[in-house]
């Protein structure tokens, strides 16, 4: 008879579980606000949209502002921080925001910035300027 060492076995729930709140807008599709697996939060793209009005600010500056609360909202709905997250992925209109995105992101990552990719793409969802994903990781 096999020994089955009952540390390694976990139910799916504490391997993969959803996470969702309402601080931040629900999903547009068939996706999740994030998942956790394991240690690890996976926050999908967050954009623009007050998730209590379902505007979204006008200017750049803003909508960066407005997508990095979503992802803080998801991030600590998951049980992280922000200075969990060890990377980001930032979807911009126009390569052209890099500077005044940079500088609102900075306000949200102080010291230890994530890893993190800036990519500019032709569109994004609702016609948005930035869109804003994020892995989280913490030992439990």
């Amino acid at each position: 008879m096999a020994f089955v060492d009952p540390e390694i076995i976990f139910e799916q729930s504490d391997i993969k579980r959803s996470i969702s709140t309402d601080k931040a807008p629900a999903a547009i599709g068939p996706y999740s606000q994030a998942i956790q697996a394991g240690e690890s939060l996976y926050v999908s793209g967050q954009i623009p949209v007050d998730p209590a009005t379902g505007e979204i600010p006008a200017d750049v500056k803003a909508q960066a502002k407005r997508s990095l609360e979503n992802l803080k909202a998801i991030v600590e709905a998951g049980g992280y921080t922000l200075s969990d997250v060890v990377k980001t992925t930032v979807f911009a209109a126009d390569i052209a925001d890099f500077a005044e995105v940079n500088a609102v992101y900075a306000e949200y990552f102080p010291k230890d910035a994530p890893a993190r990719s800036f990519v500019a793409v032709k569109d994004l969802p609702k016609g948005v300027k930035i869109e804003i994903e994020a892995v989280a990781w913490r030992r439990k």
